[in-house]
């Protein structure tokens, strides 16, 4: 009798291990046997052997099947290194009052107040999002604020953008000219690597409420945005989610056609430059031409 005893103490575990195999073998068993479990995963010590029976035999090919499949953890960061994982810097700028940091809120956290306060410098905020089954998109939003534009700071917050963008209220008629302004001012201080401007969505906000100016006729708001070079334009409302996702998505289409226009070019260039580079020391007479 004094000799079972240590076996039987070898066999137990901690219930922080246990619930750690528990779930381990949950993932991929739904009649996991947990009565039996210290019989199914001791290593240590083997209890005495027992006849077989019908119960043992099931545990024994579950087993099996969990050796077959693989460590769960294996499996899920294989499953994830194959997503492409894309980070964007994304500004959004615009007069004082406009609505910037509403549209942010209701875009990132889903929620609208009333009660805020003036954006000092500028405010960060990050979304994700599954743009598909194979492509994770993380959007880095710089809210900056609308005094801004008057210092020098704006260079050092405009660096490294790839999409922006530029919002005015539309009861307000001073803050859509402000927009030309804005425009010039993000188009001479960032560019995408081929020297062209970054895309950029306009955002006619707070639609909900009386419209002042161009805003009413959309016509000739069409021809102000191709005047400008903008990718599209939106009315909406932070306070009502009104087009936000949509303008948001609209933008992030545009980035990633960029992304792989410029990754096509720079392919195509390093090919061209390879074979140029080769033919001069050719001509030469550096290289043997066989």
């Amino acid at each position: 009798m004094i000799e079972e005893v240590p076996v039987r103490r070898l066999n137990r575990r901690t219930r922080g291990e246990r619930n750690k195999r528990r779930e381990r073998y949950f993932i991929f068993n739904d009649s996991y046997n947990y009565e039996t479990e210290s019989d199914v995963l001791t290593d240590e010590v083997s209890p005495p052997p027992t006849p077989p029976s019908s119960d043992n035999n099931n545990l024994i090919k579950n087993n099996k099947k969990v050796s077959a499949m693989g460590h769960p953890k294996t499996s899920y960061a294989s499953k994830n290194s194959e997503k492409k994982d894309h980070l964007y810097k994304i500004l959004v700028i615009g007069d004082l009052g406009a609505g910037k940091t509403s549209i942010i809120k209701r875009y990132v956290h889903r929620f609208f107040t009333q009660h805020y306060r003036a954006t000092i410098g500028v405010d960060f905020a990050l979304k994700v999002l599954n743009w598909d089954e194979n492509t994770l998109i993380r959007l880095q939003l710089w809210d900056i604020a609308g005094q801004e534009r008057y210092g020098n700071m704006t260079r050092v917050y405009y660096k490294e953008a790839v999409g922006a963008f530029i919002v005015f209220d539309v009861t307000r008629v001073n803050t859509f000219e402000s927009v030309a302004k804005w425009k010039s001012d993000l188009d001479s201080k960032v560019q995408l690597s081929d020297g062209s401007p970054i895309p950029c969505v306009l955002l006619a906000n707070k639609c909900d409420q009386p419209k002042e100016g161009l805003i009413n006729n959309s016509h000739k708001m069409e021809e102000y945005c191709k005047e400008n070079s903008f990718t599209a334009w939106f009315e909406t409302s932070a306070k009502d989610n009104i087009n936000i996702d949509e303008a948001a998505k609209a933008l992030v289409t545009k980035i990633l056609e960029n992304d792989t226009l410029l990754n096509a070019e720079s392919s195509k260039d390093e090919g061209k430059f390879s074979i140029s580079k080769e033919t001069n020391a050719q001509k030469n007479g550096k290289m043997c031409s066989c």
